[in-house]
């Protein structure tokens, strides 16, 4: 792998890790309502599931999904449910508890366990991440050279970008906690952010590509 063909798969995956999705706008609400350090956890839980997809990929399940659509499309669909369940708890979320868990902060390491799981879920609830990283990685691999350094080179620097975002995202939601301890204010932001949720479990559940 050249610098120039590096330097190409780093502007690209810029872009691609810049669009919000679910795994964004998970991190930028928990950090709204339960600080960074909830947030933080929620990350861990997002590039945990990332990276085991892009290695389980790198070792060829993404070619098995592309052979047998019936086994995408099951995965497909138990995303989507999974990210309309979300949605739907976020938008009937008590206001007024809420209100109170911004205000008390979050330190419980049983809460933290759960907010690394729905990370976890969340970016794991797309299997076209994995198609995504069978068809993007190859094309900066070089073949002639060994295969395993220049996929964790791309894996590194996937995850290094990821996770700026996923900052950027974060800190963004931290800025919006002020707003959201008013209750007329948290139930807008709830309601907007269940329906998102629920929009990406539409896109999921009708994707045919």
């Amino acid at each position: 792998m050249t610098l120039s063909t590096w330097w190409l798969f780093v502007l690209m995956t810029f872009v691609v890790s810049a669009t919000p999705g679910p795994n964004m706008l998970l991190v930028m609400s928990t950090s709204a309502r339960l600080g960074l350090r909830a947030a933080v956890v929620t990350m861990a839980g997002c590039m945990a599931a990332l990276l085991a997809m892009m290695s389980i990929s790198a070792a060829g399940l993404g070619a098995l999904l592309q052979t047998f659509p019936a086994v995408f499309d099951a995965l497909r669909l138990a995303g989507a449910a999974y990210l309309a369940y979300l949605g739907y708890k976020t938008w009937r979320a008590s206001v007024a508890d809420e209100v109170a868990q911004i205000a008390g902060g979050n330190g419980a390491p049983g809460r933290f366990t759960a907010q690394f799981r729905q990370g976890f879920l969340v970016a794991a609830s797309n299997p076209k991440a994995i198609l995504f990283a069978a068809a993007f990685f190859p094309q900066f691999i070089n073949p002639q050279l060994a295969k395993l350094p220049q996929f964790g080179i791309l894996l590194i620097t996937f995850a290094v970008i990821e996770i700026s975002w996923y900052f950027v995202y974060a800190v963004s939601g931290k800025r919006l906690s002020a707003y959201l301890q008013r209750a007329t204010v948290m139930r807008t932001f709830n309601r907007v952010t269940g329906g998102v949720f629920i929009g990406f479990a539409a896109v999921m559940a009708t994707a045919r590509d």
